[in-house]
């Protein structure tokens, strides 16, 4: 009687092992599958977010309509060749400044409205991440923008170039969720003013960067 007592409290402890080592894997699988959509989810809105703020602090900065010739000037022989372009450093920084500087506010006050995420999310089945009553999530966003000036020559007819500006606006995001940090970029491109070039323009620009990375 006392073997099979023995015996018995042995299979016991055995199987509230057991139990407990598939109840710790079973909220560790739940953990994960659920952060994952989760993540997933947080990361695509706020890639959205992302390009409306940008969009929006393009816009406001330059509602006084930028114009090509705020940007560049173009100097010519007399014969009306071609001699040199100048880009006017002074508006080229202010402008990326501004964008920057807007576009990292916006996205702050986004983070801190809060992600609605769906019930069927936290399944940490993606088919169902889509479905159910939504849930608030805080998070905390940390946004770094950068912008910086790049343009393109193209042939527009005989002897016409077309000069086209545009303002590339990287913002790197990091998104921290309770136990969990996910990181991504964005790459934004706008076209900000454009051109038609009279004449030769000369090689040192159109193979160059006459914005110089700025």
């Amino acid at each position: 009687m006392k073997y099979r007592s023995r015996k018995n409290r042995i299979v016991r402890r055995i199987v509230l092992a057991v139990c407990v080592l598939l109840l710790v894997g079973l909220v560790l699988f739940s953990y994960f599958s659920v952060t994952g959509v989760m993540l997933a989810v947080t990361e695509e809105t706020m890639r959205a977010r992302t390009t409306a703020a940008v969009n929006e602090a393009v816009f406001e900065t330059l509602s006084g309509d930028v114009a090509y010739d705020d940007l560049v000037t173009v100097e010519r022989n007399s014969a009306g060749e071609i001699r040199a372009m100048t880009a006017d450093a002074y508006e080229i920084n202010r402008i990326a400044r501004d964008v920057a500087f807007l576009s990292q506010k916006k996205l702050q006050a986004m983070g801190e409205e809060g992600i609605r995420i769906p019930l069927g999310a936290f399944t940490g089945l993606e088919p169902l991440a889509g479905f159910g009553p939504t849930v608030t999530i805080e998070l905390i966003p940390v946004a770094v923008v950068t912008c910086r000036f790049a343009s393109t020559f193209t042939g527009a007819g005989i002897n016409q170039t077309r000069h086209c500006i545009y303002l590339d606006v990287t913002a790197k995001i990091s998104v921290v969720l309770p136990g969990r940090k996910s990181e991504f970029s964005t790459l934004s491109q706008m076209l900000i003013a454009e051109s038609v070039l009279l004449g030769d323009v000369p090689d040192v620009y159109i193979h160059g960067d006459l914005f110089g990375g700025a």
